[in-house]
């Protein structure tokens, strides 16, 4: 095999993933943990987890849903709300186990309807976060119905973005899953002024602009918040985690859903890339003829932001043509991942 035909590379780590709870969690943490050494999980269950407590016991039950011996840590986050108190996040930092605290504006995605009403009632537990060193995970998404879907972002980074770290600049951000030529923009000169800002990028958000929503027909499979954007944006994006620049690292936004959910008359919101994810940042790393930068996105610059250990083993990537499955069991139901039924050019090896 030719070496450019293989990929080794730190195991990566996650930061932004879906695993859902109950049956749905049994089958999606194993792909996860297939491949992955470490995840940042999001609280937004059907009941959120907005406790220590919550989030501990949350933990537990993710790593019953292990295979045995299978070494993944699940990096745990509180979901922010108006009834989150300073005392809640000093026992989430104190735990050892909370390395986060997600902010959804109500509304914005999948069981968003407990978040943040006003961000201003939340200030005086920002200001016990930024003293403890405790990072704001934000879904950076406005949802004023008279503001353009595909403009939400862009309204947000000015509207509540600035104005909260302006307010608290010492607080660490991570802008979760960019989308667009302005969030890249207000990073990337964010990051030459301090160290506190970073934003994870999906495969999904690098591979495909929101032509693939409607290639054919409605694709549901694509339809995700934040949105698919426009080529330009997708382009920023590309060059942005390509660049080498450690405030853009990986975060797959992994959310999975039953086919049923998906296909429905009013379909959930979510990209299913857990089975794949490796595979299709290879490929859009290789499109632009930059599959070394790889390994510091993936592996290196979340960790080095979270103030976590480097893994130290390996995986290995190789290029040859496999065929994604066309939908995965949940016993009852199905999964269906992102790319179901085509060709890839990477394959992990496990």
């Amino acid at each position: 095999m030719a070496p450019d035909s293989t990929l080794t590379l730190t195991r990566p780590d996650d930061w932004h993933l879906h695993l859902r709870d109950g049956a749905m969690l049994a089958h999606v943490v194993p792909l996860t943990a297939r491949t992955f050494s470490r995840a940042i999980v999001m609280p937004n269950l059907d009941t959120p987890v907005t406790t220590t407590y919550s989030a501990l016991a949350y933990r537990e039950r993710i790593l019953a849903a292990l295979p045995h011996g299978t070494p993944f840590e699940p990096l745990m986050t509180l979901y922010l709300t108006d009834e989150t108190t300073p005392d809640e996040v000093r026992r989430a930092k104190d735990s050892g186990q909370v390395h986060g605290v997600k902010y959804y504006p109500a509304g914005a995605t999948t069981n968003s309807a407990f978040g943040v009403s006003n961000l201003k009632r939340c200030w005086p537990v920002l200001e016990t976060m930024q003293a403890i060193g405790l990072p704001l995970l934000v879904h950076g998404e406005v949802t004023d119905p008279a503001v353009d879907l595909f403009d939400r972002e862009k309204v947000f980074i000015d509207e509540q973005l600035i104005p909260l770290r302006a307010a608290f600049p010492a607080l660490r951000v991570v802008f979760e899953h960019i989308t667009t030529e302005s969030a890249v923009q207000y990073v990337r000169d964010g990051a030459r002024r301090d160290l506190l800002l970073a934003a994870t990028i999906t495969a999904h958000h690098l591979l495909y602009n929101r032509n693939a929503l409607f290639q054919g027909g409605i694709r549901p499979h694509y339809y995700c918040r934040p949105i698919l954007k426009r080529e330009r944006h997708r382009r920023a994006l590309l060059e942005a985690a390509t660049s080498g620049n450690p405030r853009f690292f990986l975060g797959t936004d992994s959310a999975p859903h039953t086919r049923h959910a998906k296909e429905s008359a009013c379909g959930c919101a979510g990209c299913f890339t857990a089975l794949n994810a490796m595979e299709l940042y290879a490929e859009a790393f290789d499109s632009v003829g930059a599959i070394g930068r790889l390994e510091g996105f993936a592996s290196f610059f979340g960790a080095d932001f979270y103030g976590l250990p480097r893994n130290r083993e390996k995986i290995t990537l190789i290029r040859c043509n496999w065929t994604v499955p066309q939908e995965l069991d949940l016993g009852g139901d199905t999964l269906v991942p992102l790319r179901a039924g085509e060709t890839m050019a990477w394959k992990y090896i496990d």
